[in-house]
């Protein structure tokens, strides 16, 4: 596995962009999307060089913009331009039986509505640990890579416990998505150690707080009313930071970053962002894209002009020192979804 500027490679034939388009906003909660602008901003992030996309099943129509996209992408710039693009996408089956058929069933669904024969990668998430079916479906999901349907396994929101025991089964997993952020560190407790260990990448989400870890909220001695909260990633990241230390805190840590950032000349969410890249076991960060709201390329491209150097890494630890431990509170990677 190797790092290579804005490039890491996870497997023999894959390759992500160090920062991956997430797509978990089509899904809803994130503002009305007209198609064909999504399209419009998917060629130009596409043509900025940012090829990878976060993806899931129950993003609603997120893995049927991928379809449609690598449709359009042929028709203007050829089949061989598709070879640029990676989707990595998820499946999260409903708790209940699992079975050969029925993750060959819903792997196919994805692979018809993202017009793929194989997928790049597929991510597994498990809402129940008390259900072991989980080691089922991963025994299955390797079957499918045998026969070609899947190139590659990852994880999403699995703990150090439940990835020992897939590595005890002799299972192949190249990548885990996780939260991970400056304000929630609990990879570095027992999650990175273990990867690095085996080999194993960390996919980051969460490195900007929905939006929080942004100028927009600098100096905002008044916490944000809940109607100006107005998408989901919002509010789910303002609980946390509450978890975390609380409003004045989390200002202080924003005015720490502010001044690490105008000593780099860029901003905010880059600091942050590149804090989540330059450590062990991380292939990179999924930061959210509103298509046809927003566009954020060009401030993306920023974080790999510069490096934190110890100094700043220090003045982040001193103000992170003083907020509440989320390993503790929270417990393991994954663990708030359970």
């Amino acid at each position: 596995m190797e790092e290579k500027g804005h490039r890491y490679q996870i497997g023999p034939d894959l390759t992500i962009h160090r920062i991956a388009n997430g797509m978990w906003q089509v899904a809803g909660g994130h503002g009305y999307i007209d198609h064909e602008l999504a399209f419009d901003d998917m060629m130009k992030y596409h043509e900025a060089g940012f090829t990878t996309w976060d993806l899931a099943d129950i993003y609603g129509p997120a893995e049927d913009f991928i379809g449609l996209f690598r449709r359009r992408l042929s028709e203007i710039k050829g089949k061989e331009e598709l070879d640029r693009i990676q989707a990595l996408t998820k499946w999260v089956p409903q708790p209940g039986r699992i079975t050969y058929s029925i993750v060959k069933e819903n792997i196919q669904k994805s692979l018809n509505r993202m017009c793929v024969d194989s997928l790049d990668l597929l991510q597994f998430h498990w809402w129940d640990y008390n259900n072991p079916s989980y080691m089922d479906a991963l025994k299955y999901l390797s079957d499918l890579r045998e026969e070609g349907l899947i190139k590659h396994i990852g994880l999403t929101n699995f703990d150090t416990e439940r990835m020992q025991l897939m590595m005890d089964s002799g299972l192949q997993i190249v990548s885990n998505q996780i939260q991970y952020s400056i304000i929630d560190r609990r990879p570095e407790v027992k999650m990175m150690s273990f990867c690095q260990e085996h080999n194993i990448r960390l996919l980051a989400y969460g490195s900007l707080c929905g939006g929080l870890m942004s100028e927009r909220y600098l100096r905002r001695t008044q916490e944000p009313a809940v109607a100006e909260l107005d998408t989901l990633s919002l509010r789910k990241y303002k609980k946390m930071i509450d978890i975390w230390g609380g409003w004045s805190l989390f200002q202080e840590l924003l005015s720490t970053l502010n001044e690490i950032a105008q000593k780099h000349n860029v901003s905010i969410a880059n600091i942050a962002t590149r804090y989540i890249l330059e450590k062990p076991a991380v292939a990179g960060s999924i930061i959210g894209v509103r298509l046809g709201i927003s566009d954020h390329r060009i401030n993306n491209a920023q974080v790999f002009n510069f490096s934190l150097g110890k100094s700043d890494y220090d003045v982040i630890d001193t103000i992170c020192a003083k907020s509440n431990n989320l390993f503790d509170i929270v417990g393991d990677c994954g663990d708030e979804y359970r």
